[in-house]
């Protein structure tokens, strides 16, 4: 039977025209157990679509980790490595995670208490909540009527030491039913939407970058993250914003002093656009939370330097000004019209581009909803592509005034062509 492949069903929330390439259901095939011209077609697929569903899957942990393995074949361990949190149990990440003992870079997630499942005799799992890393919450009251908030946009990458996973799979198990929720944003927008409940919500890389004007695209192509030393435990004592993404600055974070023993050859410096390797396209990859500078290279040689943000480049180590700086850049691609929220279903098998996505978990479960998925995602082999000289040139636009056929028009030219 031949692969069939299909769009996702979007809600009615979503902007059918940004999601034109994004997202397919896979048909016709075992995720388990693909052959090597099948994994090929899978590989393809995934690279250019971000996030692929396989419905009604079987896949032991073995084969799971197996399929995310082939995606870079020398990874082994963990994206956080196999002790998951790398370091301590001061880690934010640390309640989320159950290792599966013998398939150690599979993870037990989900909520409630799950008993003899793959060699774990009981383990108590928690859905991780707004109400414990945000600094607001919403009220009790409305927390009972179904609101609710993305708990923390991210990527999957421990962003110390290993490099960021080229794939996440994600398995649902047991999938608890129930009442839709409204994912409130609480940032005084009024932007809020409604979500299946326990979501995984996805936002693509790509369309983050297309999505800005020129000036921030010229920064975003010059400009590089630099990630605190353990991140998840410098980042774990602050709190988040209302919308998930990222930290509010009030001096919260764990200083670097106290941290776990680090060493500076570790600590993870990336680019802000991350290329594809199928396509070559810039995919705006940020983990808002853990970053504490910013690195901007100067404009190229010729670039209009009228409107430019750091046109002479700049080293911002103020964390407030980081912050704001990336927030105004990725809030805009967080609107409810540009979020795919996955409806689960018991069996969902989901790949997605950890590369190219950004995504959240949202919603609450009460303690009696027992919900339980296997997450694997592998610390890659290499870190992520950056822009090319090339890319750099095309985005650092000029802006001139011209007249074309007796008409003055405004038109956007490539700094390049005038080299």
């Amino acid at each position: 039977m031949a692969i069939e492949v299909v769009p996702l069903p979007l809600p009615p929330s979503a902007d059918a025209s940004k999601f034109k390439t994004f997202g397919r259901e896979v048909k016709g095939v075992n995720p388990g157990a693909l052959t090597p011209e099948q994994f090929k077609e899978i590989e393809k697929l995934l690279y250019e679509h971000s996030a692929l569903l396989f419905r009604n899957a079987e896949l032991t942990p073995e084969q799971q980790y197996a399929l995310t393995k082939a995606f870079d074949p020398t990874s082994e361990s963990y994206g956080h490595g196999n002790n998951k949190t790398g370091e301590t149990k001061k880690s934010i990440l640390h309640p989320d995670l159950k290792t599966i003992p013998r398939v150690p870079q599979v993870q037990l997630i989900g909520n409630g208490t799950v008993y003899n499942h793959e060699g774990l005799a009981e383990a108590k799992l928690k859905h991780p909540s707004h109400t414990t890393f945000h600094k607001t919450r919403v009220s009790a009251e409305d927390e009972a009527n179904g609101i609710t908030r993305f708990y923390r946009w991210h990527i999957d990458a421990a962003l110390y030491d290993l490099s960021p996973p080229r794939v996440t799979t994600l398995y649902g198990i047991n999938v608890p039913s129930g009442a839709h929720q409204v994912c409130r944003y609480d940032d005084g927008t009024g932007d809020e939407l409604e979500v299946p409940l326990g979501t995984t919500a996805f936002v693509s890389g790509r369309t983050m970058f297309e999505i800005l004007p020129r000036e921030l695209k010229s920064l975003a192509v010059r400009a590089k993250v630099r990630y605190a030393p353990h991140p998840y435990v410098w980042m774990a004592p602050a709190r988040a914003k209302s919308t998930g993404l990222g930290i509010e600055t009030e001096g919260l974070e764990m200083p670097k002093e106290e941290l776990p023993a680090w060493e500076e050859g570790k600590v993870k410096t990336f680019p802000i656009l991350w290329k594809n390797p199928l396509n070559g396209e810039l995919h705006f990859q940020v983990h808002p939370c853990g970053v504490s500078e910013l690195l901007i290279d100067p404009l190229p040689a010729g670039a209009d330097r009228e409107g430019a943000l750091y046109p002479d480049g700049a080293h911002i180590t103020d964390l407030g000004q980081v912050r704001d700086l990336l927030y105004k850049m990725q809030r805009p691609a967080i609107a409810p019209s540009l979020i795919y929220p996955h409806d689960w279903h018991e069996k969902d098998l989901v790949l997605f581009h950890n590369r190219g996505v950004l995504h959240s978990v949202v919603g609450a479960f009460k303690p009696d909803q027992v919900r339980a998925f296997h997450q694997c995602n592998l610390a890659a082999s290499d870190d992520p592509v950056g822009p090319s000289a090339e890319d750099v040139q095309k985005w650092a636009w000029l802006e001139l005034d011209v007249v074309i056929s007796g008409k003055e028009e405004w038109m956007d030219v490539d700094v390049d062509v005038f080299e």
